[in-house]
This record gives C-alpha cells, sequence and structure tokens, in this order.
C-alpha cells in the first residue's frame, strides 16, 4: 500500500484531508414547545428537534414525584440550551425564570418528603442520610 494513502489500521490521513463538514441548521423559535412530560418521553422540548433514533420513540413515564422533579428539571435545561444561541428570546428567558422558581419549590418538597436529591443537598442534613428509605419508588412519604 501507498504511505500517502488512508491505512484504517493506523489511524492516520493525508495532509489536507477533509474528517467532516457538519451542517447543523439554526432552530428560529421556542415555539411551539411540548408540554413537559411530552418532552422528557421525546428527549426535547422542541417538536422541531424531535428526530428519534431509528423511529423509536420512547412511552410516557408514570406520573410519580421523582419524573416530576425530573421532567420540571428537563424542560428548565432544554430553555437554557435554546437561549444560548438565542438570548434576546424573551418569552423562553421569562418561561426559564418561571421552571427554575418550579424546580427550587419541587426540590424543596423532594427532599421534605423522600430526602435528598443530590449529595449537595446532604449539607442541611444532621446525618447520613443518602441511602435511608423510603425510595422514590416506594411512592410514600417519611411520615409513613
Amino acid at each position: 500500500m501507498d504511505k500517502n494513502q488512508t491505512n484504517y489500521r493506523s489511524g492516520s490521513l493525508p495532509e489536507r484531508f477533509p474528517l467532516a463538514t457538519a451542517l447543523t441548521p439554526m432552530q428560529e423559535s421556542a415555539l411551539p414547545y411540548y408540554e413537559g412530560s411530552r418532552a422528557l418521553a421525546r428527549g426535547t422540548l422542541f417538536p422541531g428537534l424531535d428526530l428519534p433514533f431509528m423511529g423509536i420513540v420512547n412511552p410516557d413515564r408514570p406520573s410519580t414525584p421523582a419524573t416530576e422533579l425530573m421532567t420540571i428539571d428537563f424542560v428548565a435545561h432544554e430553555l437554557g440550551l435554546y437561549l444560548d444561541t438565542h438570548a434576546d428570546d424573551k418569552e423562553a428567558f421569562d418561561l426559564l425564570q418561571t421552571m427554575l422558581a418550579l424546580c427550587k419549590e419541587a426540590r424543596r418538597r423532594y427532599r421534605e418528603i423522600y430526602g435528598p436529591v443530590a449529595f449537595s443537598d446532604m449539607l442541611s442534613e444532621e446525618s447520613y442520610t443518602w441511602m435511608n428509605d423510603p425510595w422514590p419508588w416506594d411512592y410514600k412519604g417519611k411520615e409513613g
């Protein structure tokens, strides 16, 4: 084999050989957007970005305290990613502010019932409670 040809076993490329050229169209708007639980199941908040891998669509998850918390966090994260490229979208920013307030309140309520959500929540605990029951899928609070 000629030394100037690409050899997949050696991992080298000829000089000035373009590895790839990507084209990513710019998302036009935050509208329309999916309702929270649908967004979590689809893996995106925005229907225009909904391109299921091999046509596989995740089913909606049952509503539990854990999935509700995941949904709120997911929507806030998706809005944050959108705002990275659309910082002047006031409506999306206002929605992000609403979602962040909901996240804060939902995490507080969740911690009261089930305990810490993240290790950083251990800061307010009197003892190591990370492994204590009930687990979120047990569907009952600390009070019984």
